[in-house]
């Protein structure tokens, strides 16, 4: 037996030992405390907590705190619907790629309609991954929005398509949207033409989610300017925070200049690992940097996202009773708290 790393064997490593687990006693005992030792070491010194201090950690340690350092409430059941109609429009925005959009839409859309809503999901992005990700083929539709926002004669009865998911219909996209922001550039109002083509729709749903495509470009102002409220998903990544700022930019200007009404809904902690520091810091400077319009539900990852996708299904339905489709179950209660007509 070689011995290796027990005390006085060589073992040619310059790693310090381990200590042992139990300290062996001193061969002389300490000498005793004096008085006057004992006094001013052994006994704790006196530290009284003010009253304010000690009322908020009783607070805290009453009131659990979810992911965003916040306390975290409990949403209620929305109230069930008698009649649908009067659609709120929202833009799901960032101009960075791969934080989530696409993904939360389906998945919020699909929540809302296991919550009795009518949802009415919009594929604004010419790579169409909304589409994708609910099991079209992009190349073997006949009627997509494009043909909806150029052509007058197609009416939006003719584009939409069902989802799968009961209460949630689509409205399609593929590459030949790409082509719209070109032409529409020389057209009348070009900003309204999607606020145009979804009145009908006003009437017939409660909720229509708008998927933009990663660009503050023409599209992303027209999804803007049809909306009455912006969610913007972000990663919880150091990168994802930089462009928030001229994101914020955009929709004041959108605001200001075409549509007074557009608020911004919320912002959403997306691809969230509680493990490590550099999430929870993120989403520090995300909570000091927004406050309340940060949602208190956070999207954290998991595999079961992706697996969603290759199934063309929302999570919700894949699987219904993962940690995700929880999130997203509760992220449609929070943001139906925050409506004024809820």
């Amino acid at each position: 037996m070689s011995g290796a790393g027990f005390p006085g064997h060589d073992t040619g490593s310059s790693a310090p030992q381990m200590p042992p687990l139990v300290r062996p006693p001193h061969q002389t005992p300490h000498p005793g405390p004096t008085p006057r030792d004992e006094q001013t070491v052994t006994q704790p010194i006196p530290f009284e907590r003010p009253l304010e201090t000690r009322a908020t950690t009783t607070l805290e340690a009453e009131t659990p705190l979810g992911p965003t350092g916040r306390p975290m409430p409990v949403f209620p059941e929305p109230r069930p619907l008698t009649e649908h109609g009067g659609a709120r429009v929202i833009s799901l925005c960032n101009q960075k790629g791969g934080v989530g959009k696409t993904t939360t839409t389906i998945n919020l859309g699909a929540s809302l309609a296991e919550l009795g809503r009518k949802v009415l999901l919009v594929d604004f992005d010419p790579q169409g991954s909304l589409s994708v990700g609910l099991g079209l083929h992009p190349h073997e539709m006949d009627l997509t929005i494009y043909n909806l926002l150029m052509d007058r004669e197609t009416v939006l009865d003719e584009v939409v398509v069902p989802s799968g998911i009961e209460g949630m219909d689509l409205l399609p996209s593929n590459i030949d949207l790409s082509a719209a922001e070109v032409q529409l550039v020389h057209e009348v109002a070009r900003e309204q033409t999607l606020q145009r083509v979804l009145a009908p729709a006003l009437e017939h749903y409660d909720v229509i989610l708008i998927d933009c495509q990663p660009s503050l470009g023409l599209l992303t102002v027209n999804a803007l300017t049809a909306s009455d409220g912006v969610i913007v998903p972000l990663e919880c990544e150091y990168f994802a925070l930089r462009g928030v700022a001229l994101l914020k930019t955009t929709i004041d200007k959108v605001r200001e200049r075409l549509n007074p009404k557009l608020e911004i809904e919320g912002v959403l902690g997306t691809m969230f690992d509680g493990r490590t520091l550099h999430s929870r810091e993120v989403m520090e400077r995300l909570v000091s940097a927004w406050g309340d319009k940060v949602f208190h539900t956070v999207i954290r990852r998991t595999v079961k996202f992706s697996d969603a996708t290759v199934a063309g299904e929302p999570i919700t339905a894949y699987a219904s009773s993962s940690t995700g489709a929880d999130a997203y179950r509760q992220l449609a209660k929070e943001v139906l708290t925050r409506w004024p007509a809820e």
